[in-house]
């Protein structure tokens, strides 16, 4: 059994990828996207025609409604290769306006259903921001499940389980990337690899304080910078995985051990934390990587956005 089939046996895997094509190879469960994913995608001839045929039918009604309407026409198209959920993001603009989020989150899900996608098969993204924790919290209520992204922080791990959003997607590689950059020269890297990476640490943190406090939100780690970072969270409850990290995955057939256990967390001695807004604004401050990560992040898919705008002209 190569390691990809081992994972799957473990672990619901998710491809992190716009291209469509390429999920065949792999037989993801699910499938996540963003806005880079979907720039680099168009910029394929093979998916060039999705940005133009959007830009020729809905392009008098503004870039917003021409964003939408590729971002739903990518998410159909990788329904078809899939058994399960598509992962479709909120303007990154919008990651301080609850309001505007729950409206734009309304109108994908709106735009899916036109299409015959019911929302069960479909996840609305949004930054980890308390606006954007709070719109998943009103999203949720009305049956729309919510994915939160650039996460970093154990603080928005628990805004996120209060507000019972359906899925976090913690960002593994980014956290290992600001540690080392930190690190500088005195960055070993065998001794911070596998179950040592501070992205691994973070994920198995939030993964045992949900399932140590019956918490219902699924752990999906994210943005992987190695097959280390992916093989130490065997047993998660999703890993949204690179096609090439998948490839990698699939042609290795070393052993795959479990290296997180729900029943092991349940165990653990492991206080019950909460936040208020007041708290949670004040733990993300005291994280300098987390709010580092989350500022780079949002302003990393606004400038995704703008070109993905400008290709639109």
């Amino acid at each position: 059994m190569n390691q990809l089939d081992a994972l799957k046996s473990l672990t619901t895997v998710v491809a992190d990828t716009g291209d469509f094509h390429q999920l065949a190879a792999y037989a993801p469960q699910d499938a996540t996207t963003n806005p880079s994913l979907i720039l680099k995608a168009v910029q394929k001839p093979e998916y060039a025609p999705l940005l133009a045929d959007a830009v020729a039918k809905y392009g008098a009604q503004g870039k917003d409604e021409v964003m939408n309407r590729l971002l739903v026409r990518f998410g159909c198209e990788i329904l078809k290769h899939i058994p399960g959920r598509v992962s479709t993001e909120v303007d990154a603009r919008l990651s301080f306006d609850t309001e505007a989020t729950v409206a734009r989150a309304r109108r994908i899900i709106e735009l899916f259903a036109a299409e015959g996608v019911g929302k069960d098969r479909v996840l609305i993204k949004m930054a980890s921001t308390w606006e954007g924790i709070q719109a998943a919290a009103q999203l949720e209520r009305e049956g729309i499940h919510c994915n939160l992204t650039l996460l970093f922080s154990f603080a928005q791990a628990v805004a996120c389980g209060q507000a019972k959003v359906q899925l976090i997607s913690p960002f593994v590689g980014r956290i290992y990337d600001w540690y080392k950059k930190n690190a500088g020269a005195a960055w070993d890297e065998a001794a911070m690899a596998g179950a040592n990476d501070p992205g691994v640490q973070s994920v198995r943190t939030i993964y045992n304080f949900y399932k140590k406090h019956g918490i219902a939100t699924e752990v999906m780690g994210a943005s992987f910078r190695n097959v280390g970072q992916i093989t130490a969270l065997a047993g998660c409850d999703l890993l949204t995985i690179s096609p090439d990290l998948l490839s990698k995955l699939a042609a290795d057939e070393a052993p795959l051990p479990q290296a997180l256990d729900a029943a092991a967390a349940k165990a653990m001695d492991i206080p019950l934390v909460t936040h208020d807004e007041a708290s949670f604004r004040f733990a993300l401050n005291e994280d300098a990587m987390a709010t580092e990560k989350l500022a780079e992040g949002i302003r990393a898919f606004v400038v995704d956005t703008h070109k993905l705008e400008a290709m639109m002209q």
